[in-house]
């Protein structure tokens, strides 16, 4: 997918059985969606629940519960939300649908950057464009007159600075919690070093220079960090951006809005974004560029299908985006880009580009073992070529299991 192509053109659940102002038609098939817990996701659940008949369970451990879920005899809910990320174990497993046809019958009008197509078949349907860009305090920084960091070494450099002078709690958040977020940002900074995570034969290439420098720039930001940054999840680094406790976080483009939010954030219109900070002079931004959208699953009768699609097509319709333009890179028709969508699109059109995060089982596999060896390092109990090659191991037991890799 070309993303600037794209952008040029914990648990929550939420009900609804009745009220249909805003919806096209009235449903009358009982639909559920697991998906994330982001801002953007309440936006559309709230669109469909107009509908009746519809439940969501919004949860940021989506990811561990869609795989069993899905698999089930019915499945579990009709509905899911992913991302080219966590797209893959349904992939895997067969328990998604194709949407041709469903695309046919009712999604005429959507984009064409909106339909996911593997193996020359449309398996989501894209909502927005999503990266982690960096995120900060614009009065902090003007006031100690720092300009706005542009590389790691200048953000490290900036963080430095605002320690000094106290100005907040913490100068630093970061998506670093065990598991998957920390290897998530392992990974967006492995890349921005010019890594490659595996070879063409699926063999392990993470035990390298790239791999070293990833780890040494990530220690080097936890001396700005809360202490329990191995907590600290997208929710976590956008709650302490709204009660000012932090200037700066490469933090995900969907949670920006949440800064602006009357309600709950102290630093209405004080939260600014730039690109994703560089680590290689002339390199691409340290991130990954993500779709987010909605699959339907193979383990439900046509009849849930049909009404799970047209579920997904109100959705993520034109009123909706109106209605929440600030909380996504929306792909849909009528979105506007604001303030807060700078960092994302200028992430998305920077050259040379970051890069779209492979929606492949080698990547799951490497994703996972990451997540559970990286804090090794954090913590000072492995050093980072014995951290490394424990993420290797990790994969080349998984990816032999798998087939990936001939034992």
């Amino acid at each position: 997918m070309n993303f600037k192509t794209l952008i040029l053109a914990g648990a929550v659940s939420v009900a609804a059985t009745g009220g249909y102002a805003s919806c096209a038609y009235e449903n009358k098939t009982p639909i559920s969606m697991l998906a994330a817990g982001f801002e953007a996701w309440k936006a559309v659940a709230d669109a469909m629940g107009e509908c009746g008949n519809f439940n969501a369970e919004l949860d940021q451990e989506f990811r561990t519960k869609q795989p069993a879920a899905f698999a089930a005899t019915p499945a579990l809910y009709q509905i899911g939300g992913v991302s080219n990320g966590t797209i893959t174990p349904l992939l895997n497993e067969g328990t998604i649908r194709p949407l041709d046809d469903l695309v046919e019958k009712y999604g005429q009008h959507l984009s064409p950057n909106q339909l996911i197509r593997i193996d020359g078949k449309v398996m989501a349907i894209a909502m927005m464009v999503n990266t982690q860009n960096l995120q900060y305090r614009r009065d902090i920084l003007e006031e100690l007159q720092i300009p706005v960091p542009q590389t790691w070494d200048e953000v490290l450099e900036a963080a430095a600075k605002i320690q000094e002078a106290g100005a907040v709690d913490y100068p630093l958040g970061a998506t670093m919690k065990s598991g998957w977020n920390l290897a998530l940002d392992f990974i967006n900074m492995f890349y921005g070093y010019g890594g490659a995570l595996v070879d063409d034969d699926n063999m392990p290439t993470v035990n390298t220079e790239a791999g070293v420098k990833a780890l040494e720039t990530m220690q080097a930001m936890t001396e700005f960090m809360d202490p329990e940054y191995l907590v600290s999840d997208s929710t976590y680094v956008q709650q302490q951006f709204q009660q000012s406790k932090i200037a700066m976080a490469n933090l995900w483009a969907s949670r920006a809005g949440a800064s602006d939010d009357e309600a709950e954030s102290q630093v209405v219109g004080l939260v600014n974004s730039t690109a994703a900070p560089r680590t290689l002079e002339g390199g691409a931004p340290a991130t990954t560029i993500w779709w987010d959208g909605a699959v339907i699953a193979k383990n439900i009768t046509d009849e849930e299908a049909e009404a799970a699609f047209q579920l997904i097509v109100e959705g993520m319709d034109t009123e909706m985006v109106t209605a929440n333009n600030e909380a996504a890179i929306w792909l849909i028709p009528g979105y506007e880009p604001t303030r807060l969508a700078e960092g994302a699109i200028e992430t998305l059109q920077a050259q040379p580009p970051a890069a779209s995060y492979p929606s492949t089982s080698a990547m799951g596999l490497m994703h996972t073992a990451a997540g559970n060896n990286v804090s090794r390092f954090l913590t000072g109990s492995a050093d980072a070529e014995t951290t490394l090659k424990a993420i290797e191991d990790d994969y080349l037991v998984s990816a032999k299991e798998a087939g990936l890799i001939s034992n």
